[in-house]
């Protein structure tokens, strides 16, 4: 009696063991937790029925499957560009995207990978825009261009679910002889902005000048009073030599006879 209750219940647990695992193996595949920043589109039997989550998802095994999306921002580095300035000057641009996705549908259905989709997006309107914008303008007006950029690419990355949140130019490498010539530029357009400020300097003094030689000859009394202001200057110094200045119009007789 005995040895077949044992007999009995071995069968049985050899029979519960392979039920608890298809068991197992049935809740896993029927129950996916998501976190916040994850959606997970259903498909079922082949066809699309919605994108779920966060939380506990609950799905028909063997019959649906999910794909996990993450909705969080993504940055791509954007390799480093040849390009043609308008200008006719060759550069070399490297630039960081940042994107996120907002339509998890849309970025499963309509694209196989759209990492690798946004990736070659940017890469070819990197090419573009820059090829049409000249050198001073990549220099000195980055910000409308890293604009012009983020708009462009995310127009076309829309369709996909898309949202292109930023774009940014890293560095501009410019060949060493283009560098030298700027040097060059630069130097002599502040050789020219000094002379020009020393020239304006030169043309107001030489106006102050006039104006006080005007008043002075209106005034003779003032260009006496100048004269003994200069040589009270000139004896606050110590000084072994005095200069005296002499009136020019005392020796006027003098020269007339």
């Amino acid at each position: 009696m005995d040895d077949s209750i044992l007999h009995l219940l071995g069968g049985a647990m050899a029979l519960l063991i392979p039920l608890i695992i298809v068991a197992v193996f049935i809740l896993s595949s029927a129950i996916k937790i998501l976190r916040e920043y994850e959606r997970g589109v259903i498909f079922r039997l082949g066809k699309l029925i919605a994108a779920k989550g966060p939380g506990v998802i609950f799905l028909i095994p063997i019959v649906d499957r999910i794909v996990r999306m993450d909705l969080r921002v993504v940055t791509i580095d954007v390799p480093k560009q040849e390009i043609m300035t308008r200008d006719n000057v060759p550069a070399t641009v490297d630039a960081v995207i940042y994107f996120r996705v907002v339509d998890p549908n849309a970025a499963v259905v309509k694209v196989e990978n759209y990492w690798k989709a946004t990736s070659l997006i940017a890469q070819t309107t990197l090419r573009s825009v820059l090829g049409q914008s000249a050198l001073d303008e990549l220099l000195s007006q980055r910000d409308v261009i890293n604009q012009k950029l983020q708009e462009i690419i995310d127009h076309q990355t829309e369709p996909w679910g898309i949202k292109v949140t930023a774009v940014e130019i890293k560095d501009v490498s410019l060949p060493d002889s283009m560098k030298r010539a700027m040097a060059k530029q630069a130097e002599a357009e502040r050789e020219r902005r000094a002379k020009i400020v020393n020239a304006e300097g030169e043309f107001q003094a030489a106006e102050k000048m006039a104006q006080a030689a005007a008043v002075l000859a209106k005034e003779p009394m003032a260009l006496q009073l100048r004269y003994l202001q200069t040589m009270r200057e000139m004896a606050s110094e110590h000084n072994t030599t005095t200069f005296l200045p002499l009136p020019i119009d005392l020796l006027g007789p003098l020269l007339r006879k």
